[in-house]
């Protein structure tokens, strides 16, 4: 199975820890799932997570970008996607429809859209964990 995961969700578990925190950790401890990456997406986590105004310290910071840059499989995207409600939000779908990947796992309750886009099932944080983690 292929995951994407959310600038959103990778800051909460950077940022509060528990149910994001699992939820990515999880994913990245399968051997039968992949948490899938393109260059535009890791460019997003590295400038987020280094934001003055969510104060993640040093520490913090280098577990994060090291889970991100040994847990993650790159991918090149080539595509460009229109997604009207939010441009800043298409790499996301550009990767999704590109890696064939079965989950986009996000906090942003405005996907609705991106279903006409992509295959890729759009889930919340919550919802991903009831359904695999907490079986």
């Amino acid at each position: 199975m292929k995951a994407i995961i959310d600038t959103n969700v990778l800051l909460s578990a950077a940022w509060k820890d528990k149910t994001p925190e699992e939820v990515v950790l999880w994913i990245a401890a399968q051997d039968d799932w992949e948490w899938v990456v393109s260059e535009e997406i890791l460019v997003e986590y590295r400038e987020v997570l280094r934001r003055e105004k969510f104060n993640l310290n040093s520490e913090t910071l280098e577990k994060w970008e090291t889970i991100i840059a040994k847990l993650t499989t790159h991918i090149e995207v080539e595509i460009e996607i229109e997604f009207p409600r939010d441009q800043k939000d298409a790499k996301f779908l550009a990767c999704a429809l590109i890696s064939g990947a079965d989950f986009f796992i996000t906090g942003d309750k405005d996907f609705n859209e991106a279903k006409k886009i992509v295959r890729t099932t759009i889930i919340s944080i919550s919802s991903f964990r009831e359904l695999f983690i907490r079986q």
